[in-house]
């Protein structure tokens, strides 16, 4: 097993602490509940959708320091993005944790999010990192219906 520096490295820990995106959002027009029942890892994410770009977006909830981490990362990532886009970056991590994309100049555009690359090779925590992209993916195919 990789040792848990390596794991939780400073990317993870830095957006864990971060509570810039766990807020509630003023102007929300999309919202969506997400649980992970495997560790009881829990977030509502909120977000501004105006003429299909991703104006502002949040999250509320707990969780283990991966979940955290990645719900802050995922915001990050996706403001300012239009949903079309925002929805591939989604595939694009997911596809990333399936290790069906490995090549780091593909997964560049993650940013911050390829520090989560590593999960992939524990199970045990996949669900953890994957759970605020699962809950962003469903809110913006409702969104888009």
């Amino acid at each position: 097993m990789e040792n848990m520096n390596e794991l939780y490295s400073d990317i993870i820990l830095e957006h864990n602490q971060s509570q810039a995106n766990k807020r509630l959002l003023d102007v929300a027009n999309i919202s969506e509940h997400g649980h992970n029942p495997s560790c009881g890892d829990d977030i509502t994410l909120q977000a501004d959708i105006q003429d299909g770009v991703v104006k502002d977006a949040a999250y509320t909830g707990h969780g283990c320091a991966i979940s955290q981490a990645s719900a802050d990362i995922m915001i990050d990532l996706i403001k300012g993005k239009s949903v079309e886009e925002a929805l591939r970056l989604v595939d694009l991590f997911l596809d990333m944790i399936k290790r069906e994309i490995t090549d780091d100049d593909e997964l560049e555009e993650l940013e911050d999010a390829i520090a989560l690359k590593n999960i992939s090779n524990m199970p045990a925590r996949v669900k953890c990192a994957v759970l605020a992209w699962h809950t962003l993916k469903a809110a913006l195919e409702k969104g888009q219906n």
